[in-house]
C-alpha cells in the first residue's frame, strides 16, 4: 500500500500553530537528568552533552512511513504536519550547524525502531532521540498532544548550553524551514 500523499512536501493549506505558551518556562531551565536511546544505539544525556557544547535539539510529533496515510485528521492539526520536511532541513543543514560548533538531534515520542526506518530512509546523518516512556518530557514539562492514543511532542527546537535551555524556537512553522531559522540565530549568536 502507498501514501495518498507526497509524504516530503507540506500541504499548502496546513493550519499555522500558534504560541499557546506552552515553551514559556523553558529558557534558563535546567536539562533534567534523563538518559535517552538514540538510533546509534547508544544512550544519551543531553545535560551531560550540553555542559561540553552547544546542543540543538528540534522536537517533532512523529515521522510518517511511505506506505502508510497519517492518522485521520492529521494536517487539520495545527503544527502536526511536516515532521520529514523538518528532519530534511536539518540533514540538509547539517554540515553548516556542525561547522558553528553544535550537535544535532531529534527528539520524538516513537520507539528507536521506529526511529531507525527514518533515520536510514532520509539518510540522517545525526541521531534521533526516543522519549517513549515520556521521562525528559516528564521532567522538563514539555508540551504534547494526543493522537490515536499516543502522546506526542508537539514540535520546538531547544538549543543547549552549560546545562541550560539557552534558547526556544516554538512554534516552529513551517518546519521545512526551521533548521535555517535555527543556523541563522546560531549565526547572529557566534558573532556577538
Amino acid at each position: 500500500m502507498a501514501r495518498t500523499d507526497d509524504l516530503y512536501e507540506l500541504p499548502t493549506d496546513i493550519p499555522v500553530p500558534l504560541d499557546d505558551g506552552a515553551c514559556r518556562h523553558l529558557p534558563g531551565t535546567a536539562i533534567a537528568p534523563c538518559d535517552l536511546p538514540s538510533t546509534r544505539g547508544r544512550v544519551v544525556s543531553l545535560r551531560d552533552l550540553s555542559a561540553e557544547k552547544r546542543v540543538v535539539v528540534y522536537a517533532y510529533p512523529r515521522t510518517g512511513t511511505p506506505d502508510r496515510d497519517p492518522p485521520e485528521g492529521w494536517n487539520q492539526i495545527p503544527g502536526a504536519r511536516g515532521c520529514t520536511p523538518q528532519s530534511c532541513g536539518f540533514r540538509d543543514g547539517y554540515l553548516e550547524l556542525v561547522s558553528l560548533g553544535t550537535e544535532v538531534f531529534g527528539l520524538s515520542t516513537q520507539d528507536t525502531a521506529y526511529q531507525q526506518e527514518a533515520v536510514e530512509r532520509l539518510r540522517l546523518p545525526f541521531e534521533l532521540l526516543s522519549d517513549q516512556h515520556l521521562q525528559f518530557i516528564r521532567a522538563m514539562r514539555l508540551p504534547t498532544f494526543s493522537v490515536a492514543g499516543a502522546v506526542l511532542l508537539k514540535r520546538f527546537t531547544l538549543v543547549l548550553r552549560h546545562g541550560r535551555v539557552e534558547k526556544v524556537f516554538y512554534p516552529v512553522f513551517p518546519p521545512n524551514e526551521n533548521a535555517a531559522v535555527v543556523t541563522r540565530w546560531l549565526r547572529t549568536v557566534e558573532a556577538q
